[in-house]
């Protein structure tokens, strides 16, 4: 790779590179692991720079999206999804019942969404917290839009579902 390569490799991977990293944490949960992971992923990417036609940050996440997934797959774990943590939710300027409440109902939050199937999660996760369009998520997943759209409407029924139940009772 030439040093021009080189430096347009680095100018493309630096403002995607929080959002290698939060899909990687997310995906293999662990910090070091999800390094790894994007490490590898960036490695596979500077490989293939020179093919790289656009895409944007679709491009890198679905290549991060891949390593994370073989990375699993190599060590027989879990695929998981976690949400941020609980208490970066809870704000310290809020009285203590606020707070608990607020945690409270971020922790059935996130138990909802990890109760999701690995598909379902994965675009809810996509979209509602990085704010990704319906095509990026199409094409990390290599799936149709539409697919991507059933896949969002049917996490938000189950996750509206579930909520539904609990008032109920």
């Amino acid at each position: 790779m030439s040093a021009a390569d080189r430096t347009a490799f680095a100018d493309y991977l630096s403002p995607h590179l929080d959002a290698a990293y939060n899909l990687a944490r997310r995906i293999v949960t662990d910090p070091q692991d999800a390094a790894d992971v994007l490490q590898d992923a960036c490695i596979r990417a500077m490989r293939g720079f020179e093919s790289y036609r656009g895409g944007g940050r679709a491009w890198l996440l679905t290549i991060v999206r891949n390593t994370a997934y073989n990375h699993l797959r190599d060590r027989k774990q879990i695929e998981e999804i976690p949400l941020e943590s609980v208490s970066e939710l809870v704000s310290n300027s809020d009285t203590p019942e606020v707070q608990f409440i607020r945690a409270a109902d971020a922790q059935e939050l996130q138990d909802a969404i990890q109760e999701l199937q690995t598909e379902y999660r994965e675009v809810l996760v996509l979209r509602e917290i990085d704010g990704m369009s319906y095509k990026e998520i199409a094409q990390i997943q290599s799936v149709p839009v539409g697919t991507v759209m059933s896949r969002l409407a049917r996490a938000r029924r189950q996750l509206r579902e579930r909520f539904q139940r609990m008032e109920d009772t």
